[in-house]
């Protein structure tokens, strides 16, 4: 229950690629879903985000080099980035949103987070 499984990242050499890879199916239900990364010593923050429906949100820094999708009967979701920079190098978290309802009444967005997958941009 309220698990999300990460896979992917590593070491890449400057200018390469990455897939990640987010598991989401035991969430019950999901809105948006989105990868967030986390460099040593700076805050959290968001790298890609994708709506239910299909919308796309990306931070400037990562803007034409990532492409994020999703399959919502798989309750997946991927991120793809390329032309790597070593200012990519950060811990990479999935994270899905969860609606939540109070006696029909919306209640906002309950946060659930991988595990964390370290990628390191070096040559």
């Amino acid at each position: 229950q309220g698990q999300l499984e990460q896979s992917g990242g590593g070491l890449v050499q400057p200018g390469g690629s990455l897939r990640l890879f987010c598991d989401a199916r035991t969430i019950f239900s999901i809105n948006a879903m989105g990868w967030y990364r986390q460099a040593p010593g700076k805050q959290r923050e968001l790298v890609a985000l994708i709506t239910r429906s299909g919308d796309t949100r990306y931070a400037d820094s990562v803007k034409g080099r990532a492409t994020i999708s999703r399959d919502n009967d798989k309750k997946t979701v991927t991120l793809q980035m390329s032309g790597l920079k070593p200012e990519d190098t950060a811990v990479y978290y999935c994270n899905a949103q969860q609606p939540t309802w109070y006696n029909g009444v919306y209640g906002g967005e309950t946060d659930y987070w991988g595990q964390g997958t370290q990628v390191t941009v070096s040559s």
